[in-house]
């Protein structure tokens, strides 16, 4: 009987054997004297009690949905985006609403089957987006021993509709720029429609990540900021994108570790409020009510998808960890489909 850690969760784990067959369960502490009273108490109970019933006990403790959320937070909160965080809150929120704050082991797939189908009917994409980020977070549940199984694989999420993103051309972006009031959105929004960066990307963009030399960017990794993907990459810098950012770098003196956009020098912008001024600008536009903030990087991939650009180099381009995402723009690449046919 030894108490460790392992890479899968931040707390020790106890190992002793049960008949025979090695066992492990959760201290729930990340702190190794209260692992070492766990261990003591543990051991005391085991000597006092019949294995096989204490086994049950320590296996199925009470974790309410609310307890459970906010654990899962902090564990979650030093290796994901700030996004996601606030993915885990909205989801967890949608779901205690629907069905109170149970405990985790009277959820079953009836309930679960409820709460989905009654989050579709309102919104299908977010409906799936709650789905995947619970059974994420049920997944640890079952790690840390606080439910036998996930309730979320038994269920199968109804089929979503597909549909091709909305995009913009360079004279629409021009239109929503002649709409934008100012100068720091329309430097944010050109260098988005011309990189394909994402918003969060944009925002936390500093000027370390600028090479005027080489004409490129480095989205880079940081304790503040964390790209998707958990990995940097190199975007090149159009003329375009290199004269936004030869200008703002005029504007002032600057230090490596400063952002590039911002209104007030020493306030970071906010994601909510750079996607609603570009969405007002849009309306201004009279523009399709589709295009969001996002669209100017489904725009860069269209464009690049229209000029014949190959998949894999936008899939680069772009930071998808699967050529499988990048295939939604394969449509806009019309003389390939032609190409093909006409080799029958």
């Amino acid at each position: 009987m030894f108490i460790s850690k392992s890479k899968k969760t931040p707390f020790y784990q106890l190992t002793y054997e049960v008949n025979g067959k090695r066992t492990t369960i959760s201290t729930k502490t990340t702190k190794e004297k209260e692992a070492q009273e766990f261990f003591i108490k543990f051991k005391y109970s085991l000597m006092e009690k019949p294995q096989a019933k204490t086994v049950s006990e320590v296996h199925t403790p009470i974790k309410l949905l609310s307890s459970f959320q906010k654990e899962y937070s902090e564990y979650k909160r030093s290796i994901s985006s700030q996004n996601y965080l606030e993915s885990i809150a909205l989801s967890f929120k949608q779901f205690i609403s629907f069905c109170g704050d149970l405990s985790l082991n009277e959820i079953d797939s009836r309930t679960l089957d409820k709460f989905i189908t009654s989050t579709y009917s309102r919104t299908q994409r977010g409906a799936h987006h709650y789905y995947r980020t619970l059974k994420a977070a049920f997944n640890k549940a079952v790690e840390w021993n606080y439910i036998s199984t996930n309730p979320f694989t038994r269920v199968k999420f109804p089929k979503l509709s597909k549909s091709f993103p909305a995009f913009i051309s360079e004279d629409e972006l021009l239109i929503i720029l002649s709409n934008t009031p100012y100068q720091y959105l329309k430097d944010i929004f050109t260098v988005g429609f011309y990189t394909g960066l994402r918003l969060g990307e944009l925002i936390n963009m500093r000027w370390s990540w600028v090479d005027f030399f080489q004409n490129q960017i480095t989205v880079k990794c940081s304790n503040e900021f964390l790209t998707k993907s958990k990995k940097e990459r190199i975007v090149p810098m159009s003329e375009k994108v290199k004269s936004v950012l030869i200008n703002r770098f005029n504007i002032a003196t600057h230090q490596p570790n400063e952002v590039v956009f911002y209104r007030i020098k020493v306030r970071k912008l906010h994601q909510e409020t750079i996607s609603k001024q570009f969405k007002q600008a849009v309306r201004k536009s009279f523009l399709n009510e589709k295009i969001h903030f996002h669209s100017l990087r489904h725009s860069f991939a269209s464009v690049l998808a229209q000029k014949g650009v190959s998949l894999y180099i936008i899939k680069e381009l772009l930071g998808h960890e699967d050529l499988a995402t990048t295939q939604i723009y394969s449509h806009l690449q019309p003389q390939n489909l032609k190409d093909a046919v006409n080799l029958l």
